[in-house]
């Protein structure tokens, strides 16, 4: 494989890169025309559990923009089917039992639950003879305390009442209810490497509703047994938080290879905290919206921070949001390479 195909993998390694390497979490999905014709005639669902679907629309933007990664489409909640729960969206994403009690608890399944999720590993094994090592492709999953707060909420959540309640009430079933999640979320990355993800990362997209004792009491041990279970992989882990910077040292000591970090911190101040560890992000997405001198001068400032250490991956402190211009994302990885070429 050319040593410009492996950018991603070395620098989640920490190893010396000849530019680099740029992906943008949710760099598949609404902002692309391509994505927007399937979605008039496909639900989420059907994407994410269609293999050949969930292979095209994990191509689209690798076809589109000088990206150095896919990463696969799915949706984050798909576990909790497996699980036993049933999921709609409507349009966000709806959990119709949700889970709220002993008995609730009780009745979820373990690891064997993500044996039901072979539409995904089937869309990694098309996705990966589809690439043909033009990129690596990176896998994913929610992390415990996402998807254990949408199932206790029912959905998304401005305060996480419920949750925080359970964990406060009920540390008790908080930590079972997190042990069968924490399985199922082991077991479905590990199935996807084995069909084929040559990194994966953990979403947690939640998690900067927490207090950092709450993270350190009830979050941290359950995503350091999966990031670690998945170490035992070999491929490089990707752990991302948002709004984890008020506890940043606690976030990346759960484990992962890389660190992914949001906005809401600079890049420098990251590095600084968290020593040698590789790193990933964080352009604001709202600057893509910017023209391209201001564009530019953004994605410069974040390579900057940087200072051409190794161990950096470049991406957004969130996911591409709808309506960005396609333009200025292609502009802001062309301009990553450009401005961090070695």
């Amino acid at each position: 494989m050319p040593s410009e195909t492996r950018r991603f993998l070395r620098a989640c390694r920490g190893l010396p890169v000849d530019a680099t390497p740029v992906w943008f979490m949710r760099q598949a999905g609404r902002y692309m025309a391509e994505y927007r014709a399937l979605r008039r005639s496909h639900s989420i669902l059907a994407l994410a559990k269609t293999p050949a679907l969930a292979c095209e629309v994990t191509l689209q933007p690798v076809r589109a923009l000088p990206v150095d990664a896919a990463i696969l489409f799915a949706d984050i909640l798909l576990p909790v089917e497996p699980m036993g729960l049933r999921l709609r969206f409507s349009p966000g994403p709806e959990i119709l039992d949700p889970v709220r009690t002993e008995r609730d608890v009780a009745r979820l399944p373990g690891a064997e639950a993500a044996d039901g999720l072979g539409c995904v590993y089937e869309a990694v094994r098309l996705i990966r003879r589809e690439l043909a090592g033009k990129v690596p492709l990176i896998g994913f999953a929610g992390a415990p305390f996402t998807i254990a707060s949408y199932m206790v909420e029912g959905g998304p959540s401005k305060n996480y009442e419920r949750v925080k309640a359970l964990m406060t009430d009920r540390p008790d079933l908080w930590d079972r209810l997190m042990r069968k999640v924490r399985a199922v979320t082991a077991a479905y990355l590990k199935a996807q490497v084995a069909a084929g993800a040559e990194a994966v990362q953990l979403f947690d997209s939640w998690v900067g509703a927490l207090s950092p004792e709450q993270y350190r009491r009830g979050v941290r041990p359950h995503s350091a047994w999966v990031l670690a279970e998945v170490a035992k992989t070999g491929v490089p882990t990707v752990s991302f938080g948002t709004g984890t910077a008020g506890f940043l040292e606690d976030f990346a000591a759960a484990g992962g290879d890389v660190i992914g970090v949001d906005w809401r911190i600079d890049l420098d101040a990251a590095r600084r905290r968290l020593g040698k560890r590789p790193v990933q992000g964080n352009l604001d997405p709202v600057l893509l919206f910017s023209g391209r001198k201001a564009l530019k001068k953004a994605v410069k400032n974040v390579l900057d921070r940087n200072g051409k250490r190794n161990g950096h991956v470049f991406n957004l402190g969130h996911g591409i949001l709808p309506g960005t211009p396609v333009a200025r994302v292609r502009e802001a990885a062309a301009w990553v390479h450009e401005l961090s070429a070695r």
